[in-house]
């Protein structure tokens, strides 16, 4: 898949060139028409927000992760909100790529935004023949690989806690691709940074900086686990600021694209994650209060270029001043 012509996103707006600021991204090789993507895990398959929003004017979708087989996930409960975010312990509920290909890509294909699609396995091998059947389905853009699953063959350590173990993987999952390859790096690390050169070093065309953080709740009252699983996923505002720490981190580490994601609601949210380096965003959690905060995040957005009279998204990747902080404000 190329380029994909860019939709409205709202009422036009002038930059300092006297047009409406571009917001169309290249991720590695790829043209989005605006850096604003649908996270993966929150928007399902995309036919769940179809009747919500105009999937058209979304930058892309990243669909739930998919496996060789399908999965049932965990059972119940396994949602609970947390002042300022949620936690999740879904299980990786889905269809398996089989049922993928052929019950949710005509629908994905219809859809008119750029897809990617979100991989995971529980050795190298099954990330391997996911990849390998998607090759031949058309209308997907690249693949993202969800390196936080536990690796079986490795005694159950997930592929990302290590920059070995990434490695390995991100090099024999690049060798079967015929698409760009995203790696969608795990938080729960010492040294994210690590993690993202050897992603780097093993072929990876861009990096999703990140996924949730593990966390958990108890019922003082019953003394029990608020999830069935016991730990879960934290993501929502509450993890904002210390994700955007690592995707500065990432920034300085490699070279490649950044798309960054966590607790992003608003426009000025993704400005903040641009300035630190990431060339476009997802959106997840937000999206269970509002199905439209993507659409919203993309017309705040181009409402920010337009005041700040820049003209384009480039103008903003990367730019924090570090350098500069404490000096007096021109």
């Amino acid at each position: 898949m190329g380029s994909v012509p860019a939709s409205s996103s709202g009422p036009a707006v002038s930059g300092r060139s006297g047009r409406a600021p571009d917001l169309a991204v290249e991720i590695a090789g790829i043209v989005f028409p605006n850096p604003v993507l649908l996270a993966s895990g929150t928007a399902g398959y995309g036919d769940e927000l179809a009747g919500l929003i105009d999937l058209r004017r979304v930058g892309g979708i990243a669909v739930k992760g998919t496996s060789p087989e399908p999965i049932e996930g965990h059972p119940p409960p396994r949602l609970f909100p947390t002042p300022s975010g949620i936690l999740n312990a879904i299980g990786l509920q889905n269809v398996g790529v089989d049922r993928f290909i052929v019950e949710k890509m005509p629908f994905l294909r219809a859809a008119g935004c750029p897809v990617v699609v979100n991989v995971f396995g529980s050795t190298i091998e099954d990330y391997g023949t996911v990849i390998r059947k998607l090759n031949d389905c058309d209308g997907i853009a690249a693949y993202e690989l969800n390196v936080s699953c536990p690796n079986t063959e490795e005694g159950g350590i997930a592929f990302g806690s290590s920059a070995g173990s990434i490695r390995n993987l991100v090099g024999r999952t690049r060798a079967a691709s015929a698409r760009p390859l995203w790696v969608k790096l795990s938080p729960n690390v010492t040294d994210i940074a690590a993690m993202a050169r050897a992603a780097e070093e093993a072929g990876a065309d861009a990096l999703t900086v990140a996924n949730t953080y593990l966390a958990m709740a108890i019922d003082p009252e019953t003394y029990e686990p608020r999830i069935r699983n016991v730990t879960a996923g934290l993501s929502g505002p509450a993890i904002r600021p210390i994700t955007l720490r690592l995707v500065y981190q990432c920034r300085q580490a490699v070279g490649i694209p950044i798309i960054g994601l966590g607790g992003i609601e608003r426009g000025v949210d993704a400005v903040e994650y641009l300035l630190a380096g990431a060339s476009a965003v997802q959106v997840g959690t937000a999206s269970f209060k509002d199905p439209r905060a993507s659409i919203r995040v993309i017309e705040e957005l181009a409402d920010f270029l337009a005041r700040k009279r820049l003209s384009s998204v480039a103008d903003l990747v990367g730019r924090v001043k570090t350098a500069s902080f404490g000096a007096r404000r021109s």
